[in-house]
């Protein structure tokens, strides 16, 4: 079955790494997660993960030739592409980039929240196998001052909360904003004392991508002998069962032991 972005309207349906050599990024993250790599579809520059042969994420060899940011971000599905980015301008968001072709999949723009977070939005084909949890080891977290106020902003950018097959609902639970799709958890915003002009990219409003691994000691200790290093001050503390990390071109991304659920999977009762 093919799958567009129409079927699941504001729902993550991507995450790539740019980086600076596509075959170290390969090599690094085959030694900490166990991932395969084939060769995607969009050019010689571009490979995909994949976990037990679920595709997992994108690895594009685009942060020199483009001169964007090594790190990974998160993309979201749009019915239409150019309608989505002219609503992040008109809500003071910024667009960085598109949207741009991806012949014969889709078309792709790169922008950033108010805060300055920086995100995908696809509008276009999407693997139907992928997925945020799940098989997929992987899951999202946003990083930001106001959780309820980012809530507002991409609510009204991807069509949180709107009624219609394919859409995404958004739950207050505690202090937090918990993105859902058919009742399972596929995002996560936090609040936090982070600031846009601080110096390093881990005190920044931003999307944390978090991988789950089956052992946090093996996966960090296989990281650092590859080149990596931990991250040991920021506004998120590393916790127990998780550590941040930078890989050896500088992106952040946080291991979490895979016994350690990130949320509940249904909402609280009311």
């Amino acid at each position: 079955m093919v799958l567009v972005t129409s079927d699941l309207i504001g729902a993550p349906c991507w995450l790539s790494l740019a980086a600076r050599d596509r075959s170290a990024a390969e090599r690094f993250y085959s030694t900490v997660l166990g991932w395969s790599f084939r060769r995607g579809t969009l050019g010689r520059a571009f490979s995909v993960a994949e976990a037990d042969g679920t595709p997992v994420a994108g690895i594009a060899a685009v942060a020199g030739e483009f001169a964007v940011p090594v790190a990974w971000t998160p993309y979201f599905a749009v019915d239409d592409a150019d309608a989505a980015v002219a609503r992040v301008r008109e809500r003071g968001g910024t667009v960085g980039v598109g949207p741009v072709p991806y012949p014969p999949s889709g078309r792709a723009a790169l922008v950033a929240d108010r805060e300055g977070a920086t995100f995908g939005i696809w509008e276009g084909r999407v693997l139907s196998d992928w997925r945020v949890g799940g098989q997929t080891p992987l899951w999202l977290e946003l990083h930001t001052r106001n959780a309820f106020d980012a809530a507002l902003f991409y609510g009204e950018v991807l069509d949180w909360g709107a009624e219609g097959a394919g859409c995404c609902d958004i739950s207050y639970e505690e202090d937090q904003v918990v993105l859902r799709r058919d009742g399972e958890a596929v995002a996560r915003l936090n609040s936090g004392p982070v600031e846009e002009a601080a110096p390093g990219p881990h005190l920044r409003p931003r999307w944390l991508v978090h991988f789950t691994v089956p052992s946090l000691e093996a996966a960090t200790g296989s990281a650092v002998e590859g080149g990596g290093t931990i991250v040991q001050d920021g506004p998120w503390p590393t916790g127990e069962g998780q550590a941040t990390l930078r890989d050896p071109d500088g992106a952040l991304f946080t291991l979490d032991q895979v016994s350690a659920a990130p949320w509940p999977q249904q909402p609280p009762a009311r």
